[in-house]
């Protein structure tokens, strides 16, 4: 059950909007391969702004996401795509409906 999460805005900047929803898109099998991030959403908001909203079991899945290669290349690539540095924000689950398959 995923307990923990994080929410991290990122406006683009002016003339980079593109390329950062198309480096966000990359980020999905650098997480595919993170067993404990349960769930991982890249979101487009209107034509500059954007998230990245994940979940997790705990606080060891969350640390490890963190040290892991997304959060590197985020680091690395936000000076050139973003406007200021990525907020990461560590929240608290209180309730959610998992996927269920059909």
């Amino acid at each position: 059950m995923a307990k923990l999460a994080l929410y991290v805005p990122l406006e683009a900047k002016a003339g980079r909007e593109e390329e950062a929803a198309e480096f966000l898109r990359s980020a999905l099998p650098l997480v595919e391969d993170e067993p404990g991030t349960t769930t991982w959403y890249a979101v487009r908001f209107d034509h500059n702004t954007f998230a990245i909203f994940d979940a997790f079991p705990d606080e060891a899945a969350r640390d490890a996401h963190l040290a892991g290669k997304v959060a590197v290349a985020l680091i690395q690539r936000a000076p050139d795509l973003f406007v200021d540095p990525p907020e990461i924000q560590r929240l608290e689950i209180l309730a959610y409906k998992p996927h269920r398959a059909a």
